[in-house]
């Protein structure tokens, strides 16, 4: 039927309608909170570009922990910036690094138990020359050594595991890391604990404010020979079918905003939990933007979020998480 029998707005005369019929809903326990560990006693450092969060030592962490809780958020996703850096980053799969150390502190709390604990599984926050991998130099070159890499990374993984980590996530885009991983998990006697494949991670202009937060920056050339190139969409899709037949139990796709038509690809393609991350220069652009008054916060952290859900994400990383749980309650 046409107009004037069809008229679509009916369906949207009163908020109650409109509720009514939404077609997709966010709730606080899809959203996942990224926290950025570091050493020392109520330590709570501002990262510059990104108004509103913190290095947190692990005391502080707690608290976030606590206020994440509270608002139903679903988990935390760990990165760790540790006391010393070397070439082969030991910090990140030491027993007794900054991760291991802060998600033990987490899971000593009962009240904490309805938040998953994911750790970020990388070697760059721990590496002097802050790339993902080992480097291997020749004269004035350099590659990353993919296969020496994916074994410290599998020992990362474990040692994650074995503080009482509920999910890993890999997110160094080396080739083979997930087989090494679950083989390395399984080994350990860790068989229930689920890979979060950061499965298709692009070389992104948008990671600019968390290089300062995690203090990552590589100290020469860049990320571009291991990160996937913004313009290939169906590389992606191998990236994570290769995933997925190394045993993957999860997807992320990252960044979100810009990569909408990734995650719908992904979503209508494969029939596993997907997820974005809504990145620190996504959060920082619309902070930016929110500081200039030229868009309405609430409603654009809520949209933001909607967006990325709707193109098929069934959990979103994001900085917002606490602010957008409070928003929806």
């Amino acid at each position: 039927m046409e107009f004037p029998i069809t008229r679509m707005r009916r369906l949207r005369r009163t908020p109650a309608m409109r509720s009514l019929v939404r077609e997709t809903h966010l709730r606080p326990g899809m959203l996942l909170y990224p926290l950025f560990i570091c050493p020392g006693e109520g330590v709570r450092k501002p990262i510059s570009s990104m108004p509103g969060v913190y290095n947190l030592s692990i005391d502080e962490a707690l608290k976030e922990a606590r206020e994440c809780a509270e608002l139903g958020i679903g988990g935390l996703l760990l990165f760790g910036l540790p006391e010393s850096k070397d070439e082969t980053g030991t910090g990140g799969y030491a027993e007794d690094g900054i991760v291991q150390r802060a998600i033990r502190a987490l899971k000593a709390e009962p009240a904490l138990d309805s938040l998953l604990i994911i750790s970020d599984v990388c070697l760059c926050e721990y590496t002097s020359h802050g790339h993902c991998g080992i480097v291997a130099r020749e004269g004035d070159h350099y590659s990353i050594d993919n296969d020496a890499t994916i074994e410290l990374l599998a020992k990362t993984a474990a040692s994650h595991a074995r503080a009482g980590a509920d999910i890993v996530a890999p997110s160094d885009m080396m080739d083979g890391r997930v087989e090494a991983i679950r083989e390395e998990l399984d080994l350990a006697g860790f068989t229930e604990v689920p890979i979060l494949s950061y499965a298709a991670k692009f070389a992104s202009a948008f990671y600019g404010p968390f290089r300062e937060a995690a203090d990552s920056t590589p100290q020469f050339g860049d990320r571009r020979t291991y990160q996937m190139d913004a313009a290939n969409p169906r590389e992606a899709m191998r990236e994570i079918e290769l995933d997925l037949m190394e045993g993957a139990d999860m997807l992320l796709m990252k960044p979100a905003g810009p990569y909408l038509d990734i995650i719908l690809a992904a979503r209508q393609r494969f029939e596993v939990p997907i997820g974005a991350y809504q990145v620190s220069g996504e959060y920082s652009m619309l902070c930016a933007a929110f500081e200039k008054d030229w868009l309405e916060r609430e409603r654009t952290i809520l949209e933001s979020l909607l967006a990325i859900h709707r193109a098929g994400a069934d959990f979103i990383f994001t900085y917002f998480a606490k602010e957008a749980a409070k928003l929806l309650k």
